[in-house]
């Protein structure tokens, strides 16, 4: 007999009690995209059916989550709620160093110049941040996007320059990289060129500029997430000798 309560702590918090003892948390969060992402942690499966069916009761659709792929008791366990998959992410891991990454020749196109993290400007940093981020709202929609890739949600986002490399021309940013300071192996956030000026090889410039940065540093390897459909990041990643280090599902109940 199943003796787990569900009890809704805070207005996005849910726990499964059993004998009074939590055996499993659950939480909604909106991202900034405006989705509404769930998490559940339990200690067995019957906690997390009732913990689910407590959740998408008090929730509105649709909702997602992100499950790493290998976990495939995790995946049947939101299966079994409904959900199902809207897109998977590869995970990529890529080396620093230059002699095995081919960057130590990479060099900017003619007229380029590769900004080092934290030496850009904000205001010129913020402009271009927007100009990319409204480029790929019109074309594949930010929610194709790997979704620790945050979006603009308006002019108070804080855009840090220690954390972003740039690509200027002419008196203008053109292109950045943004790195996530993730203990132990940083992250690659977000590459991207304005559509102008793409194809040109500033993408690999501002990527051996930022591994390089990394390397000196003591850095060995870094990570990055890539939608499966976006072939021109991943083409640049095995470039390099980037490994797959597996893969996460979005997925969504509607």
């Amino acid at each position: 007999m199943d003796t787990t309560e569900i009890t809704r702590v805070a207005d996005r918090q849910w726990h499964a009690l059993e004998d009074d003892q939590v055996v499993g948390r659950g939480e909604a969060w909106p991202r900034l995209d405006g989705r509404l992402f769930l998490s559940i942690d339990s200690w067995h499966d019957a906690a997390f059916a009732r913990l689910a069916d407590a959740m998408l009761a008090d929730l509105p659709r649709p909702l997602y989550t992100m499950v790493d792929e290998s976990e495939q008791d995790l995946r049947s366990q939101w299966e079994r709620a409904g959900f199902t998959i809207r897109r998977r992410e590869w995970v990529y891991v890529l080396p620093t160093d230059p002699r095995v990454t081919g960057l130590d020749s990479a060099r900017p196109p003619s007229g380029v110049t590769i900004l080092p993290l934290g030496a850009s400007e904000k205001d010129p940093l913020r402009a271009l941040d927007r100009a990319i981020r409204d480029e790929v709202e019109a074309s594949v929609g930010w929610q194709e996007m790997p979704a620790e890739v945050l979006p603009r949600l308006d002019d108070t986002v804080v855009v840090d320059p220690t954390k972003y490399a740039v690509a200027a021309e002419s008196g203008r940013y053109v292109g950045l990289l943004r790195v996530a300071p993730v203990p132990r192996q940083p992250r690659i956030g977000l590459i991207a060129v304005q559509a102008g000026r793409q194809r040109r090889g500033i993408a690999r410039a501002l990527l051996a500029e930022v591994l390089g940065s990394l390397h000196r540093s003591g850095v060995r390897t870094a990570s990055a997430e890539v939608s499966e459909f976006n072939r021109a990041a991943s083409a640049l990643f095995d470039s390099v000798g980037a490994e797959r280090a597996g893969s996460n599902l979005e997925v969504v109940l509607h």
